[in-house]
């Protein structure tokens, strides 16, 4: 008989179960975001007594800074599943902290290891999303084994192609590949990346790259069980690659279904490019065109040189104008004027070399709605790119955005979401500024605040960030707190107030502009005053 531990708390009407990550009122699931269950799991496991700001931290955001906004916003969160809006379980003491003061008892399981028989009923991550209903992979990032650091793009564009070679196939559920490059340098067990993405196989591997040949190997493993269903590798020249990456997708595609023609669909997309170095400055622009907005510059020249190499290349073309966009909207354009001429250039070329590559759809959609052309016909092209991958994270992504721009925030809240569900685990500040702007123009400012705080802290060279953040603090009169993020944004751009044309509601244009010279007057009139 195994040792006991603490299985669940009851207390009141609930019962907070710590295996599924999960708080039940009579029976039936509240839905709370994995932060909240972590703050109020330890305010049941310490009733009776005050936990201040200071012990919440160390609790819920160890080794992270956040705003007392990130705090309020879990407690929101946990009142309000509590049905508490008296506070008689979770009170507020001013400048002190929480008290929880519930009567809470302790639900004990044994925690003898698994057995071989029991060994997949593990329960699932707190907050991991269920199951998809189709077959559900991740692939993850594959190992350089070239003996040379500077190939690490190389192996992480493999892994970036095989991941989209597998999307094209509608009944297969991808994770994006931003989600599952978080695991990048870890050893971490195949059960718990399965749960925690909430997928049932999970592909890893390697690439070697050396004297003109690459070798890519990969195993296919069940995520719920651990067991190896597949493994091979593909050897080839230079020349072959895309073909090896082909053989890949539809090799793994076999094998979680054999019954279809998993070959010819993996192989069903052209060729990108004939052109080996053009591809090889492409990888390395795309390793970094999404790490930060500082290296955008830097992305569209290798962008700009493959293309003179290749003048069809569409990826290359779509991500020159996704580059442009990035520029002239964070303002760190030398030449506004002609980086939109080339970013309406570039999006149009990609969509003359393919109208049919939801990637290229989508990047190309968004330069062109942003540089002025029509709003509904960008979201169409991105509606098309969505029907071809349905599972297509960044197209969701994007989709937001058009749809916050287009005055339709809801909606982009929504599509947003969407992305997140596919992409659980990737970077999340530009996800949370779309979710940020879109509460914030429905002056639902309470709720864009956290979003835009965690934003910033993911990626902060993003200057539209801050912007929503200072316009959203000014509108509610926080001025002292405007005043501090429009300081910031100054370190970040000197484009404190934007062209703001992109917005076609002309309403939460105005509540934006507003919002923005409010903070900005204030944060002029303070450092004058400084001075004088």
């Amino acid at each position: 008989m195994g040792a006991k531990a603490t299985a669940a708390y009851e207390f009141d009407r609930f019962t907070l179960q710590l295996g599924r990550g999960a708080l039940l009122a009579d029976g039936v699931e509240c839905p709370l975001r994995p932060k909240s269950l972590t703050l109020l799991r330890h305010f049941v496991e310490n009733p009776g007594r005050i936990i201040d700001r200071e012990e919440i931290m160390d609790a819920v955001w160890p080794g992270v800074f956040v705003t007392d906004d990130s705090i309020a916003q879990c407690v929101s969160d946990i009142r309000r599943a509590l049905g508490d809006n008296e506070q008689k379980l979770l009170r507020t003491l001013p400048r002190r902290g929480y008290l929880f003061t519930a009567q809470t008892r302790e639900l004990e399981q044994a925690t003898a290891a698994p057995s071989a028989a029991n060994a997949d009923a593990v329960s699932p991550v707190v907050g991991a999303p269920p199951l998809s209903d189709k077959p559900s992979i991740a692939v993850l990032p594959f190992q350089n084994m070239s003996g040379d650091p500077e190939q690490e793009y190389f192996a992480d564009g493999m892994v970036e192609d095989i991941t989209t070679a597998l999307a094209r196939i509608p009944w297969l559920f991808v994770v994006a590949r931003n989600s599952s490059f978080t695991y990048k340098g870890q050893s971490v067990d195949v059960k718990l990346i399965g749960r925690e993405l909430s997928v049932r196989y999970v592909l890893e591997g390697s690439v070697r790259k050396a004297g003109g040949r690459v070798r890519i190997t990969g195993q296919l493993i069940d995520a719920i069980t651990g067991t190896h269903l597949w493994a091979d590798h593909f050897d080839g020249s230079i020349e072959e690659v895309f073909e090896l990456q082909d053989k890949v997708a539809a090799s793994v595609a076999g094998v979680i279904e054999p019954a279809l023609q998993a070959a010819e669909t993996a192989r069903s997309a052209n060729r990108p490019t004939d052109d080996l170095t053009a591809y090889d400055l492409y990888l390395r622009a795309y390793a970094m065109v999404l790490t930060s907005t500082k290296q955008t510059p830097e992305a569209l020249r290798l962008m700009e040189q493959a293309i003179a190499r290749d003048p069809r290349y569409g990826p290359a073309l779509a991500w020159a104008a996704y580059c442009c966009f990035r520029l002239v909207g964070d303002g760190r354009s030398e030449d506004p004027a002609a980086d939109r001429l080339k970013g309406v250039d570039f999006a149009r070329r990609a969509l003359e070399v393919s109208s049919d590559d939801p990637g290229i759809l989508v990047n190309a959609a968004l330069a062109l709605a942003y540089f002025g052309e029509d709003i509904n016909a960008t979201i169409a092209l991105v509606d098309r790119a969505l029907v071809l991958n349905p599972n297509f994270a960044r197209g969701w992504n994007i989709s937001s955005s058009l749809r916050n721009w287009a005055g339709q925030p809801d909606i982009a809240i929504e599509h947003m979401e969407v992305s997140l569900r596919l992409s659980p685990r990737a970077r999340v500040g530009t996800s949370l500024v779309g979710i940020g702007s879109s509460h914030f123009v429905s002056r639902r400012f309470d709720q864009a605040v956290p979003m835009l705080l965690r934003a910033i802290q993911e990626d902060p060279s993003h200057p539209l960030a801050y912007r929503y953040l200072a316009a959203c603090y000014a509108q509610m009169g926080r001025l002292d707190d405007a005043r501090e993020i429009i300081r910031r944004l100054r370190t970040v751009t000197s484009a404190v107030i934007p062209d703001l044309s992109y917005l076609r509601n002309p309403d939460y244009r105005e509540l934006f502009l507003s919002g923005l010279h409010l903070a900005v007057n204030e944060a002029d009139r303070q450092a004058a005053s400084e001075i004088t």
